[in-house]
């Protein structure tokens, strides 16, 4: 069976959406266009059953704008921009679920959750638990608090973790890029685009750059390609998509050709704490 028509029967969804998606360019303020169309791609996959989880970024952006902050100039002004950033950004996210029927929940974490046992599993019921609600999560690094030794950095690998920390067979990472290509291709005109991963071997890792293409984001390829590798030993697939227009979630659990398929390829003996003690 083709891989791309079995992604309409995966159960549970994780999908992760950076800051440059949901904000416009030439201010940093949400697009609400944008995040209307994401809500209700997002709820309707709920409403077939599924369960969805929306790692969103975009708290320090929305803290930033708000405050009228050009650019930050310490940890403590970051911290103070994601604490206000990110209530707007749920009290934002709360409406619109709400508009269509469904009740959002917030969690926020730091790479100290998923590393010490205890918080890790209780972590995980929470989730359990909202999904026996039909609740849907929305998940974020918590920024108010996390400093270098305890940050994820990106979300793009905290989307990875909570795949593998909840059994998730399906991450999808929206991106400013259509998928994963043997350049820049904005660079490099020649670059080729990659439709399908088998296997995640040095190759396709050396393809990556380590940077991004964006002042509101964090995560480059390199980032994605680490998310990739958790992601599918961890027994989930994975897809890059590009985020200009949130209607392609639809058409890629519904099979359509969009994007960079990275197929699951399970490790045996997967220990997530190992690939924590690595970011």
């Amino acid at each position: 069976m083709d891989i791309r028509k079995g992604l309409k029967k995966k159960k549970r969804i994780v999908i992760k959406i950076g800051s440059s998606s949901l904000v416009h360019k030439e201010t940093g303020r949400l697009d609400l266009t944008k995040l209307e169309i994401l809500v209700r791609e997002v709820s309707d996959l709920h409403n077939q059953g599924k369960d969805i989880v929306l790692v969103s970024s975009g708290a320090i952006s929305v803290g930033k704008a708000a405050m009228g902050i050009e650019k930050l100039s310490s940890l403590k002004q970051k911290q103070a921009c994601a604490a206000i950033g990110q209530v707007k950004l749920m009290m934002i996210y709360q409406k619109l679920f709400s508009e269509y029927g469904q009740t959002a929940a917030q969690i926020l974490m730091t790479k100290e959750t998923m590393t010490e046992a205890e918080s890790r599993y209780n972590a995980l019921n929470t989730f359990e638990e909202l999904f026996e609600l039909g609740a849907i999560p929305i998940v974020n690094e918590n920024d108010t608090v996390a400093t270098y030794d305890i940050e994820f950095g990106d979300n793009d690998r905290l989307s990875a973790v909570v795949v593998a920390l909840i059994r998730a067979d399906l991450l999808i990472l929206m991106s400013d890029i259509d998928g994963l290509y043997t350049d820049d291709p904005h660079q490099n005109p020649k670059a080729e685009f990659i439709a399908e991963v088998n296997s995640l071997d040095d190759h396709f890792k050396n393809m990556a750059k380590d940077s991004t293409g964006s002042r509101f984001g964090t995560g480059g390829m390199a980032t994605k390609l680490l998310a990739a590798e958790i992601a599918t030993q961890a027994g989930a697939d994975m897809i890059i998509a590009n985020a200009d227009d949130f209607h392609i979630i639809h058409r890629l659990i519904g099979g359509r050709n969009y994007g960079t398929l990275f197929k699951a390829n399970p490790k045996e003996e997967f220990y997530l704490v190992d690939y924590l003690e690595k970011m």
